[in-house]
């Protein structure tokens, strides 16, 4: 990562040029306030970047970790022939590719097997699998969009998108998302990735028709709703209702024909009206007495927090960060993260009154 010297240090944002530079030659003098100062306007876009890479919260947030270590430690080696973001990509992506080739890809419960074909009251978690984890919405923003990236942030964090991430070999998923997410240039990515541009543009290739196949359900860009859109808040509201009023009307006019229920670490799941309305009614609606849920964002999309009690005087425990995909104005897949660890990444108190 060595590179020829510069003048001027590239536009940093929220810092003028003069005051960039200053905090460069300060932190190359081992100053460690005037290198958090550099590096603070791009932490939250590498930390949704090594999510996308690695399909976990905790593992991106490890992996940021090392990547700003390393960017420390080598930071006598940049002298501005490249833009900063640039260089601390090529440490990010590296660190990440170090990850994903040492680490089981993250899975959800579709890859494991197919549907089942009626409710299992007492699915075992699986311990031995690396799940996929859902993404604040918080660290989703951010970032300087390049005129050529073809998926803006919240997109780009969307729970189907980074499910099929993890069906890509380490190098293909890289150039995936600095080229069509971050908009860097073919021959900038093989120069991240220490290979040829002819490779970069292959590597494209294959992903891309990977993850269009895996994707295709997706729908029209430009009219589903995201996590802030006051129509998925409302379908988000009435789902959430519908599950504490154990309305199961309300609940199964929600959904589309085809839709699916995964719940990460257990690992069944459940596709079409069908079977979903008679594992909500058989586990749900007749198993949990006493619901209590806010409404939150993940992954870009509409979300809700689930927590479950013995009645409804009682406290309710946390159940599930549960991730709703719509397609148009009805629920084309829930999927609900049963973990009360990640109720913390989203600043969620474990139990409510």
């Amino acid at each position: 990562m060595s590179e020829s010297s510069s003048a001027h240090l590239a536009p940093v944002p929220s810092l003028g040029r003069a005051e960039a530079d200053l905090a460069l030659a300060l932190a190359r003098d081992g100053d460690d306030r005037a290198f958090a100062r550099l590096v603070a306007p791009y932490r939250r876009e590498l930390h949704a970047h090594c999510y996308r890479m690695l399909g976990s919260v905790h593992d991106a947030e490890d992996a940021l970790q090392e990547a700003l270590v390393r960017a420390w430690r080598g930071l006598a080696r940049f002298e501005g022939r490249s833009s900063l973001r640039s260089w601390l990509y090529t440490v990010a992506t590296r660190v990440c590719l170090d990850a994903a080739a040492s680490r089981a890809r993250r899975a959800l419960p579709m890859d494991l097997g197919p549907a089942s074909t009626q409710t299992v009251l007492d699915s075992t978690p699986r311990s031995d699998v690396a799940w996929l984890t859902p993404y604040p919405d918080a660290g989703a923003t951010g970032g300087a969009m390049e005129p050529q990236a073809r998926y803006d942030q919240r997109e780009a964090v969307e729970l189907a998108f980074v499910a099929a991430l993890q069906h890509l070999p380490g190098n293909q998923r890289a150039a995936l998302l600095l080229f069509d997410v971050l908009g860097f240039s073919a021959a900038e990515i093989a120069g991240m990735m220490d290979t040829s541009t002819a490779s970069v543009n292959s590597a494209l290739a294959r992903a891309r028709r990977v993850i269009t196949e895996r994707t295709s359900d997706r729908g029209d860009r430009a009219t589903r709703p995201t996590a802030d859109d006051a129509r998925a808040r409302r379908i988000a509201a009435r789902f959430a209702t519908a599950l504490e009023h154990g309305d199961i009307d309300a609940f199964v006019a929600l959904l589309t024909e085809d839709v699916t229920w995964s719940m990460p670490p257990a690992p069944h799941w459940y596709q079409g009206i069908d079977a979903v309305t008679e594992f909500a009614v058989e586990v749900p609606m007749t198993r949990c007495p006493s619901w209590r849920t806010r409404i939150i964002g993940a992954n870009g999309q509409a979300a809700v927090a689930c927590y479950v009690g013995q009645d409804t005087t009682s406290p309710h425990e946390a159940w599930s960060i549960t991730v709703l995909t719509l397609r148009g104005d009805r629920i084309a897949a829930i999927t609900s993260f049963l973990d009360s660890g990640q109720f913390a990444l989203f600043h969620l108190p474990t139990s409510v009154p």
